[in-house]
């Protein structure tokens, strides 16, 4: 079989030939349909690094359909949909297990392609669940893509009373709007911090969400601290900003910060909840899909999403 592999050199992305995956009793193979890149992850924490990155991290959305099960396994069967937490490869392995959600059948009703979206919208259920988010909040997403988005939509689910999302690229201000986004900043237009508290009437927002990933990501967490209310929350999701993150005491005090995620709800709870909501529809998984790539092009994908972000949102690894 195929998979992605990233060997030494920066942005080195490649396809190398292994042997399909065996499996023992307890396990199931998956012949894959498609996989998404995460763009935070997957660019900042393995596709800039000089150094060699294991193939057992490229990738961890996986969907396609169970083509072999281990002798113990009782719960799936061959021919079965689903979702696997995986690398970009074209068979994959998981051993079910009733808490980690790292295999989840899909629902009727929900494609490979939006099945894909399953961990980071698990995740995202997760994140909103640990934010301290209340009916009536006004809450700020800074970020609009693929985790900033899906946690706008999750955040719907909570009744607050206007969600603003901050974005510098027109296509995610674009599709925050179209996704159910209450107003669209856009940070290159007019300064998002003086426009929150232009919208809040000089008070701040009861909720800031930080999904601003890589080098942004350092500006966007100072800009959280001057956007918040007093007793407000910052909830910190975004990683790998490639430097250390400004906290202000004067501009902390009498605000919370929430880092990630803060339930012990187990994740295939979770993960069945996420699924749910694409199903239906609360989660429009499809409409975030910009781009298609044949699993030949895995490189040109991962290229476009690093040269050109302002052009793509969710870009999918076609394995069929």
């Amino acid at each position: 079989m195929l998979q992605v592999t990233k060997p030494e050199g920066f942005g080195n992305i490649q396809l190398e030939e292994v042997p399909i995956p065996e499996i023992n009793e307890h396990q199931v193979r998956v012949e894959t349909d498609t996989t998404l890149i995460s763009r935070g992850s997957e660019l900042f924490r393995r596709y800039i690094r000089e150094e060699a990155v294991p193939p057992s991290i490229m990738g961890y959305s996986l969907t396609g359909t169970v083509d072999t099960v281990g002798a113990e396994v009782t719960d799936y069967r061959v021919g079965e949909r689903v979702m696997v937490v995986a690398p970009h490869a074209q068979y994959a392995v998981a051993e079910p297990n009733p808490t980690e959600g790292r295999i989840v059948p899909l629902l009727d009703g929900v494609s490979f392609e939006e099945g894909t979206f399953l961990p980071l919208a698990t995740s995202a259920v997760a994140w909103a669940d640990s934010s301290g988010v209340k009916a009536g909040d006004t809450v700020v997403v800074l970020g609009q893509g693929l985790v900033g988005s899906l946690m706008m939509q999750v955040l719907r689910g909570y009744n607050p009373a206007r969600i603003i999302t901050v974005d510098a690229l027109p296509l995610r201000c674009e599709l925050s709007t179209q996704l159910g986004a209450d107003v669209v900043i856009n940070a290159d237009e007019v300064d998002p911090v003086e426009e929150v508290r232009r919208l809040t009437d000089g008070k701040g927002a009861d909720l800031v969400i930080d999904c601003v990933g890589g080098y942004a990501g350092v500006k966007s967490f100072e800009q959280a601290q001057d956007m918040t209310r007093q007793f407000g929350i910052i909830q910190l999701i975004a990683l790998y900003q490639q430097g250390p993150l400004p906290l202000h005491s004067s501009k902390i005090m009498s605000k919370r910060l929430v880092a990630g995620i803060l339930t012990d709800e187990p994740r295939s709870q979770i993960a069945a909840r996420a699924l749910q909501k694409i199903q239906d529809g609360e989660i429009r998984a499809s409409e975030m899909i910009t781009h298609r790539f044949h699993y030949t092009e895995a490189k040109d994908a991962f290229d476009l999403l690093w040269n050109t972000p302002g052009d793509a949102l969710g870009v999918l690894i076609k394995w069929q």
